[in-house]
């Protein structure tokens, strides 16, 4: 083992940290972390309740600041404008320049814009950064009405931030659903309507066409392709993110909507990796999107790359599909493959409580009735259970009989499972019938 290689990783989000503490653990080798955000690692999913008063800025990083120092992992505060991969060099903002034997990139991603007239104006911004953060801080001050325009995850989580300082909000979504392209039609509606009672303006089939300017430069109006005019002060752009990765344009490393990687993690250049967000498999190991900007896969990413980096080459191998969220106080889990819309092969089984706060979808194969995914809204569920019967191919029956080994409900939170389990079985007995 060449003990003095140097790794050099652009971005410290959870992919990049994740990468250099297993490289840590596995090795000797010189670790240095470059980043123009932040100098320590934080968690980004936690920049929402900074804004909410819930935690200080210091709460949300994982790490006391000694800690890199500890485990010898050098940490620069500054930005690469320049990847020379013939010379194994980075060109910084400041003139520095920093030779690499690897180097990882992980620079996560970067709110969309669609070249909306105005999109730049002050009091117009995303959701992703520290900087985005201390933005709203200043763009949202005093303000008393605010526009979102995407419906997705971070445009919840935005809503839910203002709502806490007063300020009302009208949240423009382009299709005829809640988060239309993920959710089913049944879950995407619950979620809709909790929203709206949570007094959020929730505006379906609307797209925003400009952002009009007061005469200062500052957002005072959207106007929606309709041609409504909508006052607002502020305007969060949440129509979802891209890989963050202008600065690569003049290199030679291949991209396409995020640097191109193979199974192992490594782009065209040999001795150059992308993990997390900002990476883009030109074919997914195990047939999932191409790209996947979620915090658990980046830091798969980090782990299987540190491997590969430290021992030997392994592929990138995440298991069977998970995620989690939270729309207010609704706590959101899906396991397995649940489609937006049902394939061909596919049927389901679906419960709602009377109240439209909890929900359950299963989701499984037509005549061999192998179960394939569940989506679970208000319930807490374990992803070891799910995952094991994804894994040997449960029966939809046995799911259903044996749901409440998932729960993972305190014992406190009455969850009706013996209602949920007799409505699926109903469901499901007919189902049989009729096919």
């Amino acid at each position: 083992m060449q003990e003095d290689k140097r790794i050099v990783i652009i971005g410290n989000g959870i992919s990049g940290v994740t990468a250099a503490r297993h490289i840590r653990k596995r090795s000797n080798y010189k670790i240095t972390i470059i980043s123009a955000e932040t100098k320590y690692f934080f968690s980004r999913t936690a920049l929402m309740y900074v804004y909410m008063g819930h935690m200080k800025p210091e709460h949300i990083k994982p790490y006391e600041d000694d800690f890199w120092e500890k485990n010898r992992i050098d940490l620069v505060f500054d930005f690469v404008e320049r990847v020379d991969v013939e010379k194994n060099q980075l060109h910084l903002s400041s003139n520095a320049t920093i030779n690499y034997n690897e180097l990882i990139i992980a620079t996560g991603s970067k709110p969309n814009k669609f070249g909306w007239k105005g999109q730049d104006l002050e009091g117009v911004q995303g959701l992703y950064s520290w900087q985005d953060l201390e933005s709203m801080e200043k763009n949202t001050k005093g303000i008393e009405k605010a526009v979102i325009v995407g419906g997705g995850l971070i445009g919840v989580e935005m809503a839910e931030m203002l709502l806490v300082r007063g300020i009302e909000v009208t949240f423009l979504v382009r299709e005829s659903r809640f988060w239309g392209n993920i959710l089913p039609k049944e879950e995407g509606d619950l979620i809709s309507k909790h929203i709206q009672y949570h007094g959020v303006d929730l505006r379906f089939n609307t797209e925003l066409e400009e952002v009009i300017a007061d005469a200062n430069g500052r957002a005072k109006a959207i106007k929606t392709k309709s041609g409504e005019l909508i006052e607002c002060q502020f305007v969060g752009l949440t129509a979802g993110v891209s890989p963050n990765i202008s600065f690569l344009k003049d290199s030679k490393i291949e991209w396409n909507r995020g640097v191109l990687v193979d199974a192992f993690l490594r782009t065209n250049i040999s001795n150059v990796y992308a993990i997390g967000d900002c990476a883009e498999f030109k074919v997914h190991p195990t047939g999932r999107k191409n790209i996947e900007q979620v915090w658990y896969t980046g830091k798969m990413m980090g782990e299987t790359l540190a491997k590969t980096i430290c021992e030997q080459d392994t592929s990138y191998q995440p298991g069977h599909w998970f995620n989690s969220a939270k729309f207010f106080e609704i706590e959101y889990q899906t396991y397995g493959l649940v489609n937006a819309n049902l394939k061909e092969n596919e049927a389901c089984l679906y419960w709602e409580s009377e109240k439209n706060d909890r929900c359950l979808k299963l989701v499984y194969e037509k005549g061999s009735n192998t179960f394939l995914g569940v989506n679970v809204f208000g319930i807490r569920m374990r992803h070891v259970v799910f995952d094991h019967w994804l894994n040997k191919g449960a029966n939809i029956e046995e799911v259903i009989e044996n749901l409440t080994q998932a729960n993972f409900d305190p014992e406190t939170f009455k969850t009706p499972f013996k209602e949920i389990q007799k409505e699926l079985r109903t469901q499901f007995s007919k189902s049989a019938v009729s096919a």
